[in-house]
């Protein structure tokens, strides 16, 4: 379960949006984004149960704000890993969906509820632009890795393929199924040939 609660005389305005989200965020990795109320999430953070209605006006926003919160620091988390390699190389590439696949290890609730919470995102443009700019990563990604600019649908289709191949390598992982391989393969070996394979040719136009 998660650690005891902050007392709530340490609590200033100004952050208990962030503790009211950090509080979610661990409601979430253990009974499920149905499992607990507005007040459970008030009593997790160490605050009154009116407290959240400061900064959200019902359990959805509230939900909406932590997966906003997430998508930044996905998007973070891969913009360092692509720094650490550089730039236009296969190894910063594959960096890029080690750190998507990691972060779905360690918080797979909340990567779920990014990915469940679709219906009522045309009301919610700020979740929009979230999930653009985190796909944004790998499309300067794979621009700089062809010598291409963005904007060309065939770094628009190669970033789609090496999302597309990460993104469900990370559900298969979270979900146990890759337990069924006769032969197993490390997320390392598998993303670098994974962007080799989408990657290493000669940058003509797919289909």
């Amino acid at each position: 379960m998660p650690s005891a609660k902050t007392p709530r005389s340490s609590y200033h305005h100004g952050d208990l949006r962030a503790q009211l989200i950090a509080a979610v965020r661990e409601l979430v990795e253990t009974l499920g984004p149905d499992g607990f109320s507005v007040a459970q999430a008030a009593r997790q953070a160490g605050v009154s149960s009116a407290a959240p209605y400061k900064h959200f006006k019902d359990r959805p926003e509230l939900l909406r704000a932590v997966v906003g919160e997430a998508m930044s620091r996905l998007q973070a988390e891969m913009e360092t890993a692509a720094a650490r390699f550089p730039t236009g190389s296969l190894e910063s590439v594959a960096a890029i969906g080690q750190a998507y696949v990691d972060f779905a290890r360690a918080q797979p609730g909340v990567f779920r509820l990014m990915f469940s919470l679709t219906e009522g995102h045309q009301d919610a443009p700020d979740l929009l632009e979230k999930g653009q700019a985190c796909f944004g990563v790998v499309i300067r990604g794979a621009a700089a890795s062809l010598g291409l600019p963005e904007n060309t649908p065939t770094v628009q289709q190669r970033a789609y393929m090496l999302w597309a191949s990460v993104h469900g390598h990370s559900f298969l992982t979270i979900d146990r199924k890759t337990d069924v391989l006769s032969a197993t393969i490390d997320d390392w070996t598998f993303l670098m040939a994974v962007s080799r394979a989408v990657l290493g040719g000669d940058g003509s136009e797919v289909g």
